[in-house]
């Protein structure tokens, strides 16, 4: 086993010792992540390597300044030097990291969670054409279905053949006609025309017109060939084709649709959203965006704040901002619905609306404002995490007026969060909200 050998089954080994998801989800330092890279902790045992022994310089009998005399101290021990008072064993083991894609991190997100979120097409970005699976009745030569064609004319064939000998046999039953013959053919459900019934009994000798003295007779003596076997007995000389059998193959053409998303990010950054409560948005917050960056071919996010007033600002500032105003989360999402209407029409875009605060809101906005906004606003799913870590305070009730008014609404979901444990459930009960349909 070579060198790389060994450093793969290490990297095993450090692969299967990184952190669990949900509890770096829970606790661990989601900052050391980029929004296309997230990094878990890991412990990596280190790889064998030769290293020279710091207690052994120099060849054998050489010196530094020549031979010292007896008794003459030859050095002092460093630290690390075989001390044996020290503790060894107090330092942690090297922490590296595992790298994973949003992809992979939604996969084992999914698996993990139970969770089976399956992304909708959106925006056609190519029609292509498919497997020639259409059919028309006009087209090219060179796309005429033979394979059909000949198969609508042999069952025709099949369908019209008749024992032409047993019909002969009922034109000599005595005193029967063609009209007679014809009518017993039909109720024998035998497909013989009148006109060959007719031209068959020209063709008979008159002398042979009264061989059977009746129906049953002949019927009894002659037995009637069935149109397999006659097949097999004789082949098929022609199968009769017809233009209105004929069938023209075309490709199928097939939408390519790209599976577009939008989440808008929606923080409340008044006074009373402290660090823990920030602590939280963001524990909660970041593994959404991850997930849903690693669902969908092209996601974008949009990150809004706000106090009384809403502003959209950057990934950077949104989990750090703070401002010592008061609160109306109307006005967060009257500025998510002008900007989801200017550049992410419905039509092109799953769209996510995600909100979070403490669940304090000034006074009727969330009845008479927050809640028929996200009625107005077509989305995928519409959530709030109320971030509370000491429970619900007496004036925090937005979540409850949402959660009462929506009920079980399959594309609303209403999440508490009250602590570090309870991100990783309030991350299911959003994800797992969404209608499928």
């Amino acid at each position: 086993m070579g060198l790389k050998e060994d450093l793969d089954r290490y990297r095993e080994v450090g692969e299967q010792r990184r952190q669990d998801l949900s509890e770096f989800i829970q606790y661990g330092d989601l900052g050391q992540s980029l929004p296309g890279e997230i990094r878990i902790p890991i412990k990596i045992v280190d790889l064998p390597a030769f290293e020279y022994d710091q207690l052994d310089k120099g060849g054998v009998g050489q010196g530094d300044g020549g031979t010292p005399d007896v008794g003459q101290p030859v050095g002092q021990p460093q630290p690390g030097d075989g001390d044996e008072d020290g503790d060894p064993g107090e330092e942690g083991g090297e922490h590296e990291y595992y790298e994973m894609d949003p992809e992979e991190f939604a996969q084992e997100l999914d698996e993990e969670l139970g969770l089976d979120l399956e992304p909708k097409g959106k925006r056609v970005t190519e029609e292509k054409e498919g497997d020639f699976t259409d059919i028309t009745r006009t087209g090219p030569a060179s796309t005429l279905d033979f394979e059909r064609l000949f198969k609508q004319g042999l069952k025709r064939k099949l369908a019209m053949d008749f024992d032409e000998e047993y019909v002969r046999e009922a034109l000599r039953v005595d005193g029967w006609g063609p009209a007679k013959v014809f009518e017993w053919a039909r109720d024998q459900r035998i497909p013989v025309s009148r006109a060959w019934i007719e031209d068959a009994y020209e063709e008979l000798p008159r002398d042979e017109r009264s061989m059977w003295d009746t129906i049953e007779e002949m019927e009894a003596n002659v037995e009637r060939e069935t149109t397999a076997a006659r097949i097999r007995r004789k082949g098929i000389d022609q199968v009769p084709f017809r233009r209105e059998d004929e069938r023209y193959r075309y490709p199928e053409i097939i939408e390519e649709k790209e599976t577009n998303v939008v989440v808008v990010n929606i923080r409340d950054v008044s006074g009373s959203m402290r660090e823990t409560k920030r602590e939280l948005v963001e524990r909660t917050f970041t593994p959404l965006d991850w997930y849903l960056t690693g669902k969908y071919d092209n996601a974008e996010f949009v990150y809004i704040a706000h106090d009384a007033e809403a502003w959209e600002v950057e990934r950077e500032e949104f989990f750090g901002i703070r401002s010592g105003g008061g609160t109306r989360i109307s006005s967060a999402y009257d500025l998510a619905k002008v900007i989801l209407e200017e550049r992410y029409p419905w039509s092109d875009w799953n769209r996510y609306v995600f909100a979070a605060g403490d669940s304090e809101n000034s006074s009727n906005d969330t009845s008479e404002r927050v809640i028929p906004l996200m009625e107005e606003i077509p989305a995928n799913l519409h959530a709030y995490v109320e971030t509370q870590p000491s429970g619900n305070a007496i004036n925090a009730t937005h979540a409850e007026e949402v959660e009462a008014h929506f009920g079980d609404d399959a594309n609303v979901a209403v999440a508490y969060v009250q602590r570090q444990e309870d991100v990783v459930d309030a991350i299911y009960t959003v994800l797992s909200t969404e209608d499928s349909e």
